[in-house]
């Protein structure tokens, strides 16, 4: 008798156990069910999206421009906004690179052979002296110039040195004028009033071409 008390209340409680875990399990599903109500999955497909937005009514329509039209657009802009000039603008000079002439009796000429030197003028641009030169070949013989030969001097005879650029190292037979400049430090000009320069061809060196008296300052 008391063995099967025992297994009946045993019965009973496993019985009472059983019964609150489903209703606790009901009750926690009905809760849950509860908060998530309005809320849905969300739609992770992208054509779904694009769909969506193109046949719903508060979507805007996507307008594809045309390449003509956005040309048009860009240029009545910048006609619009800057004033057309049929000339390009000078570029302003740097100011390390300031240019200002010189007073000098040019051009000087110095002609032999049929070839021509012509130093055309002189000016100050940054810390150099720089002479324009102008060469031609009237004869009938193509002339060669290496200007490690270009000498020039000062009225006290002392010789400096210079960089030449633009000239060419050839002169064809009845050539047109070729120009150049040919620039001197002006620390190597220290207290020089004159120069003379001197040029022959290369590797002949049957040319004289000589002037004198030019002016630095």
């Amino acid at each position: 008798m008391r063995i099967n008390s025992t297994v009946a209340l045993t019965f009973i409680l496993l019985t009472l156990m059983f019964g609150a875990g489903v209703v606790s399990g009901a009750w926690g599903f009905a809760i849950g069910r509860e908060a998530l109500k309005g809320i849905t999955q969300p739609d992770a497909r992208p054509t779904n999206k694009v769909n969506k937005k193109n046949t719903s009514g508060r979507g805007e329509d996507l307008v594809i421009l045309k390449e003509d039209d956005i040309l048009k657009a860009v240029k009545g802009r910048i006609d619009g906004g800057t004033p057309k000039s049929s000339a390009p603008p000078s570029p302003s000079p740097k100011a390390d690179d300031k240019q200002t002439s010189l007073p000098g009796k040019f051009p000087f000429v110095s002609q032999d052979k049929g070839v021509t030197i012509e130093l055309t003028g002189v000016r100050q641009q940054a810390d150099s002296v720089v002479y324009d030169v102008a060469l031609k070949n009237e004869g009938t013989q193509p002339v060669k110039f290496l200007y490690s030969f270009l000498n020039i001097a000062d009225e006290q005879g002392r010789a400096l040195s210079a960089d030449t650029a633009g000239l060419p190292t050839e002169l064809p037979a009845g050539s047109p004028k070729f120009t150049g400049t040919v620039s001197i430090s002006t620390a190597l000009l220290d207290k020089a009033q004159k120069l003379s320069v001197q040029l022959t061809d290369y590797p002949d060196q049957k040319l004289q071409l000589k002037l004198s008296d030019v002016p630095v300052r």
